[in-house]
């Protein structure tokens, strides 16, 4: 059976988004840097009784990324919704960063997401059908925040494209902004920015979403292309 595969699963919006679509009995596939990143989310997975494969791969190492995508089709076949999660979150202010590690920012916040989805989404728009969704952020940029603003500026012009050359064949390709800290018990609470994916996921055609915004309050978001 088909499921769900969260690339950056952490202990946040990762691990919540990994137990929302278990809920609903999707088997689900892992994918983060560290072997004990995943036994935690691993764990917090394993009461919805789905079946979970936890797979270790850097995001920014082209390889090791597709053979973890590989290893999941393998194991569920090719998946219903691809959740990209992974991001490289440090504050820094304009000319603070060498070139390199703007380099490095790109890769995790934008270009691991391309090659999720190069690698995933062409199968998916042939089978007709299919949720790409990202992480993104940072709706408006913030000079003590030069890289993520990059990134998140790039994960929503990533979006657009994904949605043009996909949606026309059934991918719905979205993004989730997060516009505050992450934390429990707060109005950034995983557990409810979790939800957004799954309506996203389960959302007719006609009503698809390119965007939804959580703010800490009210959602909004904008249509997508189709």
């Amino acid at each position: 059976m088909p499921g769900a595969v969260v690339i950056g699963a952490g202990p946040g919006i990762g691990r919540s988004v990994a137990r929302r679509f278990a809920r609903q009995g999707l088997p689900i596939a892992l994918i983060a840097r560290t072997p004990g990143t995943l036994a935690g989310v691993a764990e917090a997975v394993a009461p919805f009784g789905v079946p979970v494969i936890s797979l270790t791969a850097d995001c920014t190492d082209e390889t090791a990324l597709r053979a973890a995508l590989d290893a999941a089709t393998d194991e569920f076949g090719l998946p219903d919704v691809v959740v990209y999660n992974a991001a490289l979150i440090r504050p820094d202010a304009p000319g603070q960063l060498p070139a390199q590690a703007q380099l490095d920012a790109w890769a995790v916040n934008v270009v691991g997401a391309l090659t999720a989805a190069a690698h995933l989404a062409p199968e998916m728009a042939r089978r007709g059908s299919g949720s790409f969704l990202i992480t993104g952020g940072m709706p408006e940029p913030k000079p003590q925040y030069v890289s993520l603003s990059l990134g998140k500026a790039g994960v929503r012009t990533l979006v657009a494209l994904l949605d043009q050359e996909y949606g026309p064949s059934g991918v719905h390709v979205a993004s989730v902004t997060v516009d505050g800290p992450v934390a429990a018990g707060t109005a950034f609470d995983p557990d409810d920015i979790a939800e957004h994916y799954w309506r996203l996921h389960t959302q007719p055609r006609h009503e698809w979403r390119r965007e939804v915004l959580h703010g800490g309050g009210a959602e909004s978001g904008s249509a997508g292309s189709i």
